[in-house]
């Protein structure tokens, strides 16, 4: 049976983003996979006092079974209004990529969706993504587009090669499909593996001029920013330091993220950073107690590193803190 996010307690994105663009600063969207993850995030958003959209992947989705998932996101609401807090949250599908599977996210208590067309001509894309604002529009959810591909591997979204957002394209995409924020390319990139560098390179700028150019376009209009993860080397450090193997990572430096803020961009995604926490003290644990067998005892240390990460995140990144 369909439920509606509004019985969830959650919210859709417009009032979120609205406030974001007026405040200079950008809703953190946090994915997450299990019970820990989703814990980390809430309280760290909950200590923090600020707003906060689950991300939850096709993949994450199947993995964390969809019935779960709604009453997981209704125990987490239920969390909030016991800590005395009432930070909105927003359930939000990343990287929908079929009208189907959109509208089973909307039937089953998701506040907003993304349909990712991007990898479609640009015709395709907007009849696909107003397709899915239709029928979102009925039950007042948001809905995400995107324009350009983003390079890199996670979940089952993968491009070998990036496509910078054409900003003449943005204005007509937003017209024709009626779409409530857009994911644009400027040089973010999903996965850990964001940047190939060769030692001493640092990794490239992010494209502001498209940035500007695209606001000049669609003033006023919330734009998203995807693969924006940081890939804190100290965590990949961990990670190698107790068996791991990451070579070369490069993530995308949290002051041109911190700049991107005072921009539209008023949603900004961030998935890797939270593997790379989980994985660095899980083998953290392992390395220094090889008895350990209790999950409790090595998702809990993983879960409070997490919940530090998101913090920082909220307050010295993406200006988030404060603003519930």
């Amino acid at each position: 049976m369909a439920v509606s996010y509004k019985e969830l307690g959650l919210v859709n994105t417009r009032e979120m983003f609205k406030k974001a663009m007026a405040g200079k600063y950008a809703i953190p969207a946090y994915n997450f996979n299990n019970m820990e993850q989703l814990q980390a995030i809430i309280m760290a958003c909950i200590e923090s006092n600020s707003p906060v959209i689950l991300q939850v992947s096709s993949g994450a989705r199947k993995y964390a079974n969809q019935i779960l998932l709604k009453h997981m996101a209704r125990g987490a609401m239920e969390i909030i209004k016991d800590a005395g807090s009432n930070i909105p949250v927003a359930l939000h599908l990343d990287h929908g990529d079929t009208y189907e599977l959109c509208v089973s996210c909307i039937e089953s208590g998701f506040s907003s969706v993304m349909i990712d067309g991007s990898s479609k001509p640009f015709e395709e894309n907007a009849a696909l993504t107003k397709k899915v604002v239709e029928y979102a529009h009925k039950y007042d959810v948001t809905v995400e587009g995107e324009l350009g591909v983003l390079a890199g591997i996670e979940d089952e979204v993968s491009h070998e090669a990036s496509h910078y957002t054409h900003p003449e394209e943005v204005q007509a995409f937003v017209s024709k499909t009626g779409v409530d924020s857009l994911a644009i390319s400027i040089g973010t990139s999903h996965g850990a593996y964001k940047f190939k560098l060769k030692p001493g390179e640092s990794v490239p700028p992010l494209r502001f001029d498209i940035l500007e150019e695209t606001e000049r376009k669609v003033p006023g209009f919330p734009i998203v920013l995807h693969g924006s993860s940081s890939v804190p080397q100290e965590y990949v450090d961990m990670i190698n330091k107790y068996g791991g193997n990451l070579e070369n990572t490069a993530g995308v430096p949290e002051d041109q993220l911190r700049k991107a803020t005072k921009s539209a961009v008023c949603k900004i995604n961030i998935d890797s950073d939270g593997r790379l926490v989980m994985t660095a003290k899980i083998r953290e644990v392992f390395a220094n107690s090889p008895k350990e067998f209790d999950p409790r005892k090595y998702l809990g240390p993983a879960r409070a590193e997490l919940l530090k990460m998101y913090k920082h995140k909220n307050e010295h990144v993406l200006g988030s803190a404060g603003k519930a």
